[in-house]
C-alpha cells in the first residue's frame, strides 16, 4: 500500500506552513532585499512579495481542495494543463528547494561553527532526515517546538528594538522602481513555505476544509512578523547599515544597547532555519514521491514505508543530493535561484487555477487574484539578479529536454 495516512488537523498545518516560512525572511533575506530596495522600498517590496503571495495561497489553497494528495502544483498542473506543465512545475520545485535545503543546513552550520560550516551543515541535514523519516506525526511535533522558540526569540527583537526606532530612517526616499521589485522576488523567498500545507495534502484531513483555511492563516500569520521586524530593523539600523549586515537582528540588539542578548538571537536564528529545513526536506520528499508514482522520476522513490507511512525512499535520495549540493554549493547563489524556480512553479499553479472558473462558495475574487498572481510571479522572476535567472531557466530548459528525451523513448 503506497498511500499515506490522514493525521493532520487545521493547527498542525498552519504549524507546517509557520516552521516552513518563519527563519528565511527574518535571518536571512533582508539585507540583500534591503541593498536592492533602501529603507522605504524593503517596505514596499515586502508589501508586494506578501500580495503575490496571497494570490499565489489562494489558488493554491483551492486547487489542493480539489485534488488532496502530495504533490502540491506537480499534480494541479498535470491535472488541469497537462502532463508537461505539471512535470516542469515539479522539477522546477524539487530541484530549487534542494538548493534551499542546501542554503538553510549552510545558514545553520555558518551560525554555529562558521570555521566548519559544511560539516556542521551535513550533520544538520543529516539529522533532520532521521527525524522526518520516524513519521510526520514526529515532524510536526518538532515543528511546534521550534517554532515556539523562534517566535519567543523574535519577540524579544522586537520589543528591545522598538524603543529606538527613528521615524526619518523609515521615511528614507526608498530605491528604483526596479529595486523594488528585485527585493520583492528575493522576499518571496521567505514567504514560499505555505506551499509545504499543500505539497502535505495526503496526509491533511478533511482536506476541502482544512487547506484552505491552514494556508492563508500561516500566511497572514507570518506577513504580520516581518513586517513588525522589518519596521524595527530598518527604523534602528537604517536601510545602509541592514544592507550591510550579515546578522541583521542581532545587529539590532547590538544598536538598542544589549549586546549580551545578539548570541540569543543567533541561537534562535539556528533554530529558525533548522525548522525551516526539516518541514522543507519533508515537502520535497512527498513532491518527489509524486513525480516517481507517474515515473517523471525513478519509479523507485515511490515507496511508502509500511510502518512509518513516510516515502523513506524519496525523503533518502533527496538528503543525499542536499548533502553533495552543501559539499559543493555557495548559499548566497542557492537563495536567488531557488527564488525564480520556485516563483515559475507558482506561475504555473496560478495558471492552473484559472482553469477551474469562479467558486460561487468563495467571497474573493479569486480568477482575478489567479491572474495577477500569475503575471507578478512572471515578473518577479525575470526581475531577479541576471545570474539567478539565467541559471534558474537554464535547469528549467534541462528538465524540458529531459523530459523530451523519456517521452520519445
Amino acid at each position: 500500500m503506497n498511500q499515506l495516512a490522514r493525521r493532520l488537523g487545521v493547527p498542525d498545518a498552519v504549524v507546517i506552513g509557520l516552521g516552513s516560512m518563519l527563519g528565511a525572511g527574518v535571518f536571512v533575506v533582508f539585507a540583500p532585499a534591503a541593498a536592492a530596495a533602501g529603507g522605504a522600498g524593503l517596505l514596499a517590496a515586502l508589501a508586494l512579495a506578501g500580495l503575490i503571495a496571497f494570490c499565489n495561497a489562494t489558488s493554491s489553497a483551492r486547487l489542493a481542495a480539489r485534488y488532496p494528495e502530495s504533490g502540491g502544483t506537480y499534480v494541479y498542473g498535470r491535472e488541469r494543463l497537462g502532463p508537461f506543465a505539471g512535470f516542469l512545475a515539479g522539477w522546477g520545485f524539487v530541484v530549487g528547494k534542494t538548493a534551499s535545503c542546501a542554503a538553510m543546513a549552510l545558514t545553520i552550520g555558518a551560525y554555529l561553527w562558521p570555521g566548519q560550516a559544511r560539516l556542521v551543515a551535513v550533520a544538520a541535514v543529516l539529522t533532520v532526515t532521521m527525524v522526518n523519516l520516524r513519521g510526520i506525526g514526529k515532524t510536526v511535533t518538532a515543528t511546534k517546538v521550534l517554532v515556539g522558540l523562534v517566535l519567543a526569540v523574535l519577540a524579544l527583537v522586537a520589543v528591545t528594538g522598538a524603543p529606538d526606532v527613528s521615524l526619518d530612517r523609515l521615511g528614507a526616499a526608498g530605491g528604483s522602481g526596479r529595486g523594488v521589485l528585485t527585493a520583492a522576488g528575493l522576499l518571496f523567498f521567505a514567504f514560499a513555505g505555505y506551499a509545504r500545507i499543500a505539497t502535505l495534502g495526503e496526509e491533511v484531513r478533511e482536506p476541502e476544509r482544512t487547506i484552505p483555511r491552514a494556508v492563508p492563516l500561516a500566511l497572514g500569520l507570518v506577513l504580520v512578523v516581518y513586517l513588525a521586524l522589518a519596521v524595527v530593523a530598518i527604523g534602528v539600523l537604517g536601510a545602509d547599515r541592514l544592507a550591510a549586515s550579515a546578522a541583521p537582528l542581532a545587529d539590532v540588539v547590538t544598536a538598542a544597547g544589549l549586546p549580551g542578548l545578539a548570541w540569543l538571537v543567533r541561537a534562535g536564528a539556528t533554530v529558525a532555519v533548522t525548522g525551516v529545513l526539516l518541514s522543507l526536506l519533508a515537502g520535497v520528499g512527498r513532491t518527489a514521491l509524486a513525480m516517481a508514482r507517474r515515473r517523471d522520476l525513478p519509479g523507485a522513490l515511490a515507496a511508502v514505508h509500511p510502518v512509518r507511512q513516510v516515502p523513506h525512499r524519496a525523503e533518502l535520495a533527496v538528503a543525499a543530493v542536499v548533502i553533495l549540493v552543501v559539499a559543493l554549493g555557495d548559499v548566497r547563489h542557492a537563495i536567488g535561484f531557488s527564488s525564480c524556480t520556485v516563483l515559475v512553479y507558482y506561475a504555473i499553479t496560478n495558471a492552473a487555477a484559472l482553469t477551474l472558473g469562479r467558486d460561487p462558495a468563495r467571497r474573493l475574487p479569486v480568477q482575478a487574484l489567479a491572474a495577477l498572481g500569475l503575471v507578478g510571479c512572471l515578473l518577479l522572476a525575470v526581475s531577479l539578479p541576471l545570474s539567478s535567472v539565467l541559471a534558474g531557466f537554464a535547469v528549467l530548459a534541462v528538465g524540458a529536454v529531459w523530459y523530451a528525451l523519456r517521452r520519445r523513448r
